[in-house]
């Protein structure tokens, strides 16, 4: 199968190559694409080297998928142009997300909804990835009637731009390229992305609109403070749930740690619980400090982390595309 991956020179580019060479796509043909300055670079992938391909160089290789992280100014230009050859095009960026003729799949959540002839499909954003599937199997078994969650957010969600800032402010006291207005290490940033309106951000407004597209329910009340912290590694979420039926917290737990694609850390006694350096290059949604919220009936207190380039991005988006190719979509 020829796959190209668009933005391959990018943090979550690099990190697309990795999980498809990780989880043996079944690959024949590699095209790396990137922006104008890029073309001619080389990208490594399982130990070969690829020449980086313009975009319309990609396109005219008549790839059967093209893997997009490369934001969404560009995914908004050349997705279409793309899709119009009949490749499949699985887009990271928040270009697609909420357009209704798009469906904005977490596989383990509603891949159900994927036909063959969606030829451009959203990758959800990271922080809402991590959360539905954890949600999910939840919703299902006891209805979600509101969810309130605040995340802290890695820095690597930012960008490279980031990473440098808060590695050199780490190493010097002090950062010659922002990527934030404010110092980020020995801080947290209580804004991602731009604000809207209403008060709330783009990324907190991204949290509750998504949700209900992906879990198909409108009437999931959703609300969302996302900050930014000085760490690497994954983002972790205090979620707290209110459901139209009652819980045993025996069952619910059990029913989390049964579903594909969570692992439950929740083992008070010895300290056990998900943190970012746990959840680093890990493709799983980790959940943990599990307990009632004892302040009014039918509701529950999690913590849930995930690496947020892998199933917050990369490894979503590779999942996508093997469900394509087993139900053969592609």
């Amino acid at each position: 199968m020829k796959v190209a991956v668009v933005g391959a020179t990018g943090l979550v580019g690099t990190k697309m190559l990795e999980v498809l060479a990780e989880r043996n796509f079944p690959v024949t043909e590699l095209i790396p694409v990137a922006s104008e300055k890029s073309v001619g670079k080389e990208v490594e992938y399982k130990g070969k080297k690829y020449k980086v391909h313009s975009m319309q160089a990609a396109i005219e290789a008549q790839p059967q998928v093209a893997l997009f992280s490369a934001g969404g100014s560009t995914s908004t230009e050349w997705a279409p142009k793309f899709a119009e050859k009949g490749i499949t095009v699985i887009d990271n960026s928040s270009a697609w997300r909420m357009d209704p003729a798009k469906k904005l799949v977490v596989p383990e959540v509603n891949a159900h909804v994927l036909q063959a002839t969606d030829k451009i499909i959203a990758n959800p954003n990271c922080s809402t990835i991590q959360m539905v599937v954890a949600l999910k199997p939840l919703h299902d078994q006891y209805k979600i009637k509101r969810v309130v969650v605040s995340t802290y957010q890695s820095v690597t969600g930012t960008g490279v731009k980031a990473v440098n800032q808060l590695m050199n402010e780490r190493q010097s006291g002090s950062s010659a390229e922002m990527a934030y207005k404010y110092r980020i290490d020995m801080n947290a940033i209580p804004q991602i992305d731009v604000f809207m309106d209403n008060g709330y951000t783009k990324e907190e407004m991204k949290m509750e609109n998504e949700t209900k597209k992906i879990m198909g329910d409108d009437s999931i009340a959703v609300t969302a403070t996302t900050v930014r912290i000085p760490v690497m590694g994954g983002h972790s979420e205090s979620v707290n749930l209110e459901f139209e039926r009652d819980f045993d917290l025996k069952e619910l737990v059990a029913l989390l740690a049964a579903t594909p694609g969570i692992i439950v850390q929740d083992d008070t006694a010895s300290q056990l619980y998900p943190m970012p350096m746990t959840a680093h290059n890990r493709d799983e949604v980790f959940v943990g400090r599990i307990r009632r919220d004892e302040s009014q009936p039918r509701s529950l207190n999690l913590w849930i982390v995930s690496d947020n380039l892998r199933k917050g991005a990369a490894t979503n988006a590779v999942q996508i595309a093997e469900y394509l190719a087993q139900k053969k979509m592609l």
